[in-house]
Parts: C-alpha cells; sequence; structure tokens
C-alpha cells in the first residue's frame, strides 16, 4: 500500500528545490495513492461514454427534449463533440454504451457504439422510482462488464461519460440523499434551465428524496438515479475493484461516484476528481468522497469532458514521479 507520505517522500527526493511544482506535487500525491504505485502511470486510457435518457424530463426540468440525447450521441459517433475532440487530442480511447436511449441512433453504427440499453428510458422520477431494483442491477452489470473489458485490453486510466437529458435532476436527487445538502443547493440550472424551470427541478429533487423517508439502500438509490447513473457506478466500482485508476468527470458522474462509494466501500480510493463544475451541488458531492477537483473552470458540459481537459496535469504529475532524477543520484 502507498501512503501519502511514501510519495511525499519522493518528491521531496528529486531534483528540484522541495515543494517547487506547487499544485502539480499535490496532484502527484493524489494520483500516486489512487494509483496505489509510487510511480503512477496514466497510458493508455479510455472513456466510456454511457447514454439514457429520463422520465422526468416531461415535468419541465429542461428546456431540452430528450430527443437531444440521441441527436448529441449522433454527433459524438461522427466525431465531431466536444468530448470527440478533446479524446483525439489526447489519445483517449472512447466507447459509447447506449444504457436506455428512448430512441438508438441511427445506423450504421461504428465499432466503438455497443447498444444494451436496459429500457428505453427511465420511468419519471417525480412520479415514483426512476428503476426497479433489478434494471438497477441490469445497468449496474452493464457498466461493470465495460470496465473488465477494458482493463482486460490493457487500459489502466478509465473514465466514464455520461449523456443523458435530464440527468442533473437524478444527480441533484442522489446528492441530496447522500450527503445530506439540501435541495436548493443540490439543484443546479443544468443544461440551461431557467429560473422558473430550476424552481420545478427542485421541488421534484426535494419531493423524491423525501418519498425515500431517508433510506439510502439499493431500493432507494434506484428509485432516484438513471440508467446511465447506475452503469457508471458499477463502472467504478469493478474498476477500482479490477486495479485501475478512475478520474471523475463533473456532477453526473460525481453521482455515479456517491452511488459506488455507498454500495462498494473505498471505491473512492482510487478515484481522482477532474474538475469542480459549475453545478452548485458538486462541490458537496466531491466532499463527501474526499475529493480535491484538480480544475475550477465552471465547466457543465458533461460527456467527460472536465475530465478530459484535466487528464494533461495528470500526465504531468505521472512524469513528475517517474521520469525526473534523484537529487542524490545526480549529486553523488
Amino acid at each position: 500500500m502507498i501512503t501519502r507520505d511514501d510519495v511525499q517522500a519522493r518528491l521531496d527526493a528529486l531534483a528540484k528545490p522541495l515543494g517547487s511544482l506547487g499544485q502539480l506535487e499535490d496532484l502527484a500525491v493524489d494520483l500516486a495513492v489512487a494509483s496505489r504505485s509510487i510511480t503512477p502511470v496514466t497510458r493508455p486510457r479510455r472513456l466510456v461514454l454511457f447514454a439514457a435518457d429520463h422520465g422526468v424530463v416531461a415535468q419541465g426540468v429542461t428546456p431540452w427534449p430528450s430527443a437531444v440525447t440521441t441527436a448529441m450521441v449522433e454527433t459524438i459517433l461522427k466525431g465531431k463533440a466536444s468530448s470527440t475532440a478533446l479524446a483525439q487530442a489526447h489519445g483517449v480511447d472512447l466507447r459509447v454504451v447506449d444504457a436506455g436511449m428512448m430512441q438508438p441512433p441511427r445506423g450504421p453504427w461504428p465499432d466503438h457504439f455497443a447498444a444494451q440499453p436496459v429500457a428505453p428510458g427511465t420511468a419519471d422520477l417525480s412520479l415514483g422510482p426512476a428503476m426497479s431494483v433489478e434494471q438497477f442491477d441490469t445497468a449496474w452489470a452493464l457498466g461493470a462488464g465495460e470496465a473488465r473489458a477494458a482493463v482486460a485490453s490493457g487500459y489502466r486510466l478509465l473514465i466514464a461519460g455520461e449523456m443523458g437529458i435530464g440527468n442533473t435532476t437524478a444527480a441533484a436527487c442522489i446528492t441530496h440523499a447522500l450527503t445530506g445538502i439540501n435541495a436548493d443547493t443540490a439543484t443546479g440550472h443544468g443544461a440551461g434551465a431557467d429560473p422558473a424551470m430550476r424552481i420545478v427541478k427542485r421541488d421534484i429533487v426535494a419531493a423524491a428524496v423525501g418519498r425515500l423517508g431517508g433510506r439510502t439502500d439499493k431500493p432507494a438509490l434506484a428509485a432516484i438515479a438513471g440508467f446511465e447513473i447506475a452503469a457508471m457506478a458499477g463502472f467504478y466500482a469493478e474498476a477500482v475493484r479490477q486495479g485501475s485508476t478512475v478520474l471523475l468527470d463533473g456532477y453526473v458522474t460525481t453521482a455515479a461516484a456517491l452511488i459506488a462509494e455507498q454500495l462498494c466501500p473505498g471505491t473512492r480510493a482510487a478515484v481522482i476528481a477532474g474538475h469542480l463544475s459549475a453545478e452548485p451541488g458538486h462541490r458537496a458531492a466531491l466532499a463527501q468522497l474526499g475529493l480535491a477537483p484538480v480544475l475550477e473552470w465552471q465547466m457543465r458540459l458533461g460527456e467527460g469532458s472536465g475530465a478530459l481537459v484535466a487528464l494533461p496535469l495528470l500526465d504531468s504529475a505521472a512524469a513528475l514521479l517517474s521520469d525526473v532524477a534523484l537529487l542524490a543520484d545526480i549529486a553523488a
């Protein structure tokens, strides 16, 4: 087991003044501990983007219809989205998984797309459970399978991304339930909700979590999650179990990490937070996991984009620990 003191001792022994690389050294400590290695690696790496739809969209929590989920997945598959541009720029392999879209993308499908929908979107969480426990388990297993496949293919650092109109409502519910912050703080504007929409969204979040009666077991979490969120939770838990390092994106992916930690305690030990999003509940979600974000740039796109932007800093931290000479060696 690598401790923070172990990593700090190596950093202090490198051929440079003590602490001279500032926060990069802090990141190096986080990365080494998460990677369980004094010389962590960040390549090869894969982004698995899970897509699904949410029944709660019918309640007016977002200005966008669920059809936008499909349109954006089609754009991602064509390599023309923000996430695909960033993934290509930083040498990240990409897979896209339909975990429960209302309408799948138009074919022909590329090899990096997998259609494994649990159902065509969740039920409306404002009216009752978003999904059954059986559906939650199916989504979890889908994500876990993707993690196992990635590790078996040699990928060392894994990122999960998401696409799903309405999923910040589910993320707010999960954060409200698992961190104890109030519904107002947990609820942001998502992908452009105006102030009136945000109030509707906040009240739905409060009511949905209120119906749980304080429960945070699997049936309770299934009632407020999304298929892509449950899949990412399974992805994170299995990736960590398999010995991989996980890089988190934004609010929705952190909600999935909260579920993973709740159901598989210890998952967070191998997780790095890529950034702090503009969603107001994200800070509390990261704090619950004991994670400090690499960047605080007010991003809120999703798709794994914030994690991808942070990735070069992880590369820098890994290079620092692996490639810099020891002061004792050059002084000899």
